[in-house]
């Protein structure tokens, strides 16, 4: 028997990363050694005590009902908590916040909860692959802005067409930045709200990396330190790149209360919410951000360092930044995106995800993710010089 997928799943390419572990996997079997730099999923595991809460809460019957899809109140509490502390953000818990099962998830449902078909979204390239995905899915029209590294991988708001912008229902924006590793200052976020207010248009600010950088006099900012963007938009942020909790699912948005209402309606009919043990860890997390975030820090701080030197004495030149789990690579000449991802996956057995696959603006690039041992990572920069030197 055959059966027909739908027009709109035919429409998209398959994932970019199920595709990568399926080619990690055929080597595999084959005895081969791959060293992945290529999914941004923490090696570093979670910590002890956000684990011994979970199994503390996942003794209690209570916790095994379902949960609301706007989040439990005390997880809440600990959102507006941690953004007070970390952004100076003052939040309303029963309103400003809701759960979401990390912050992919919804990212692709506030496509469903607003997107009407036809309606314009405007999406960075390179970028995030879900926000266009999502888009797609929910019959809108994806409009690349494209990034430049010239402009620091910053969106130029004055190329966006007038005719765009009107019918425009989302913007999303993500910075720090996946996968340039670029970061952004409150004067962008205040262009970003001057033009999301002169044309009613919802903004998505995704901050998931926002917790990873290396100097705590340079810490990135939330898009809600911007005046007027509760006015105009959300931010999503998750556990986890900052807890290294990716495989936990939990995350949240913040910001206009009209938006997370809408959000949550949606949510209601399509899922249920996160575990309880899980946002119980996650209150753990959350207040006790201090200590985790400088562990996490101290590694991958050690990690860009090596791999940024490893690259100047490849010759291959890098995005100069101090922030997210990447190195944003410029490709050797001779080659593209595509073309240098399978010389080393072929030759050196070693996986970066080329960044073409990000949009047609990352032609050029490959990205490195640091999510990976130092010996490893080491031994990683070395099969890469040796092919290329």
């Amino acid at each position: 028997m055959h059966f027909e997928e739908s027009d709109r799943l035919k429409n998209i390419p398959p994932y970019l990363f199920a595709e990568i572990d399926e080619i990690i996997n055929k080597k595999q079997e084959k005895g081969i050694d791959v060293i992945s730099l290529g999914i941004g999923d923490p090696d570093i595991p979670t910590n002890t005590n956000i684990i011994k809460s979970l199994c503390r809460e996942a003794r209690n019957p209570q916790n095994h009902r379902y949960s609301s899809s706007y989040g439990m109140s005390i997880f809440k509490e600990a959102v507006s908590k941690f953004y007070k502390k970390r952004f100076n953000v003052d939040l309303d818990p029963d309103k400003e916040i809701i759960s979401v099962l990390g912050s992919k998830e919804g990212i692709a449902n506030i496509a469903y909860t607003f997107i009407n078909p036809g309606d314009y979204t405007l999406i960075p390239d390179p970028s995030y692959l879900v926000y266009k995905i999502g888009s797609s899915f929910a019959g809108g029209i994806p409009y690349s802005m494209p990034l430049e590294e010239e402009n620091d991988f910053l969106i130029d708001f004055e190329k966006i067409k007038e005719d765009i912008a009107r019918k425009t229902k989302i913007i999303y924006v993500s910075y720090p930045n996946n996968p340039t590793s670029a970061s952004c200052d409150i004067k962008f976020f205040k262009e970003l709200v001057s033009f999301a207010k002169k044309y009613n248009i919802i903004t998505c600010q995704d901050n998931a990396y926002s917790d990873i950088y290396s100097d705590d006099t340079d810490k990135p900012i939330s898009f809600l330190n911007a005046d007027g963007s509760k006015e105009v938009g959300i931010e999503f942020n998750s556990l986890s790149k900052t807890f290294n909790m990716t495989g936990w699912r939990v995350g949240y948005a913040v910001g206009n209360c009209e938006i997370i209402k809408s959000l949550g309606k949606y949510k209601t009919n399509v899922d249920s919410g996160i575990f309880k043990a899980i946002q119980y860890a996650a209150v753990e997390a959350l207040n006790n951000y201090d200590e985790y975030v400088k562990y996490n820090n101290v590694i991958y701080n050690k990690r860009r360092k090596m791999v940024k030197e490893l690259l100047e004495r490849i010759g291959i030149d890098y995005y100069k930044s101090d922030k997210t789990i990447y190195v944003w690579s410029k490709v050797p000449d001779g080659f593209t995106s595509k073309t240098f991802a399978k010389m080393l996956l072929d030759k050196a057995d070693v996986v970066v995800t080329p960044g073409s696959a990000f949009g047609s603006h990352g032609e050029g690039y490959f990205r490195i993710s640091l999510t990976i041992s130092d010996d490893r990572l080491e031994e990683a920069m070395d099969r890469i010089q040796k092919v290329i030197l």
